[in-house]
């Protein structure tokens, strides 16, 4: 199905047959839930003093590269969006490989290395007398107000990713993402895979008789 793309509509399903922003956000809220015991692992070991960061920060993307890529490439979806019923694949129909899993979310990627450098350089200017004696809460403004600009500007850029997803998402026939465009991905109800590669199927051998037929003539 090389430079095929995923059909709009299909004949006999009057509904959509891409996930649409209240399923994805669906499948968001579920996999937060399925990984608040290993956010609250994490802020718990932060908890403890300034060097538990330097672990959980490599903690933090192996588990990323883990949840978000892997499980991705190899069941095409994280958990959330396997539960409610949708399934990432490529534009030409076929199953992401490491290439797709990991283009989706090297913005995400980049992001994290971002936020996590940021946070490490702040550690690294605190006094870590007073830093212990701090809430979980204070901590984090101490942190912030040691370099306010850096964090500033982390603040504004995942601001701007994720409006930025939020609009392209839902001014596209294909309800796309910025990240699918960037990976070749879209998003479709598990329920309709096998009809889309049907329908595609029958498109590219109609596509090629036509040819033959002109070639022929």
């Amino acid at each position: 199905m090389a430079g095929k793309r995923t059909p709009l509509t299909i004949d006999g399903i009057n509904e959509s047959i891409y996930a649409g922003f209240w399923t994805r956000l669906g499948s968001l809220l579920l996999d937060f839930l399925i990984v608040l015991p290993y956010v609250f692992l994490v802020l718990y070991l932060n908890g403890l003093s300034k060097n538990a960061y330097y672990f959980t920060f490599i903690l933090g993307l192996i588990f990323h590269f883990w949840f978000s890529i892997y499980l991705v490439k190899k069941y095409g979806g994280t958990p959330g969006k396997l539960i409610v019923g949708i399934k990432i694949i490529k534009l030409d129909g076929t199953d992401v490989t490491w290439r797709e899993a990991i283009l989706r979310q090297i913005v995400n990627f980049i992001l994290t290395i971002f936020g996590s450098v940021i946070t490490i350089i702040a550690l690294s200017k605190a006094d870590s007398e007073y830093y212990e004696s701090l809430t979980w809460m204070t901590k984090q403004q101490y942190l912030f107000a040691l370099i306010p600009v850096l964090f500033k500007i982390y603040t504004w850029s995942n601001n701007i990713w994720v409006y930025s997803e939020l609009l392209v998402l839902l001014f596209n026939k294909r309800k796309r993402a910025v990240h699918d465009f960037i990976a070749d991905t879209v998003i479709v109800k598990t329920k309709y895979i096998d009809k889309i590669r049907e329908t595609m199927n029958e498109t590219n051998s109609l596509t090629n008789e036509t040819n033959e037929d002109n070639a022929s003539s």
